[in-house]
């Protein structure tokens, strides 16, 4: 696989203050304040969760961006006050706080927002291109990229893939069995949320399902057309997560930042001069 193919995927898990991932992903005694700095050096990218449930401080965002290597992505959810409403045309004024709480404070290093729906949420077509309407498509010259996550297996019709792109939105793709998911990721940002680990396995899948998890990614970045692949390995045993993320990212062919860092310097570091063999003696 290519360098340029290979940078188009993203892989990451979502969030990174996990209990369970303490002493085994994380080393044995890491202050909690340094773990977003270690997660972001064993994967590509994460999935911020706590972005639906709060807001944060564009300084919390800056301090994020900071704490990450430069060529890092982070996705984030969109607040559940956008989305978790009766009439979604009226979101306009949450989606707009959310939007100003300091999200283009990540930078180069923001990814795609999720807009993600209750399970119980149907689709209604002139209700759902309403809140599409409100989407804002840039935060000052920072071009935005959504991706609307429907649980409710009413959106799986021509209707809603016709709208999602018009406004130029993308859908998540599941393996879940319990959302409905289009058979390929739809839209210009391939987004997958893998959810069906297996806690029984180290790695959480399987090596010939994550076999196919590389391929089916590659594939991703060409087809139907060039777009940015992230694929996120999310609940079922979030506690393979990280494991299952670096299995998938080793078969995609990335390094973490420090294993570059490293071999860049070794191969910069200048080799020592020969030395070189002491005169011989003369017979006496």
């Amino acid at each position: 696989m290519s360098k340029a193919t290979s940078t188009r995927i993203k892989v990451g898990i979502g969030g990174w203050t996990y209990e369970p991932w303490r002493d085994n992903f994380y080393p044995k005694g890491l202050a909690h304040a340094k773990e977003l700095n270690h997660a972001s050096r064993q994967v590509s990218a994460i999935e911020i969760n706590g972005t639906y449930y709060s807001t944060f401080k564009p300084e919390t965002f800056r301090k994020w961006r900071d704490d990450t290597p430069d060529d890092f992505m982070f996705s984030m959810k969109a607040s559940r006050f956008t989305t978790n409403r009766k009439v979604l045309a009226t979101a306009g004024e949450s989606i707009q706080r959310f939007i100003d709480s300091g999200v283009a404070e990540l930078g180069d290093k923001l990814g795609p927002i999720v807009w993600q729906f209750m399970p119980t949420k149907q689709f209604d077509a002139e209700d759902f291109e309403a809140f599409l309407e409100l989407l804002p498509k840039k935060e000052g010259s920072r071009v935005l990229r959504h991706v609307m996550d429907v649980r409710h297996e009413s959106f799986i019709t021509p209707t809603y893939r016709a709208l999602a792109k018009k406004h130029k939105v993308s859908t998540v793709f599941t393996d879940a069995d319990k959302f409905p998911s289009f058979e390929e990721p739809e839209g210009d940002v391939a987004y997958a949320r893998l959810m069906m680990a297996d806690a029984s396995l180290a790695t959480g899948y399987a090596p010939k399902a994550l076999d196919t998890w590389a391929a089916r990614a590659q594939g991703w970045t060409t087809t139907p057309k060039a777009r940015d692949v992230f694929v996120y390995f999310i609940n079922g045993a979030k506690e393979r997560a990280p494991a299952a993320a670096g299995a998938l990212l080793q078969r995609l062919g990335w390094a973490p930042p420090a294993a570059d860092a490293a071999m860049a310097a070794a191969a910069d570091k200048p080799k020592p001069a020969a030395k070189k063999a002491p005169p011989k003696k003369k017979a006496p």
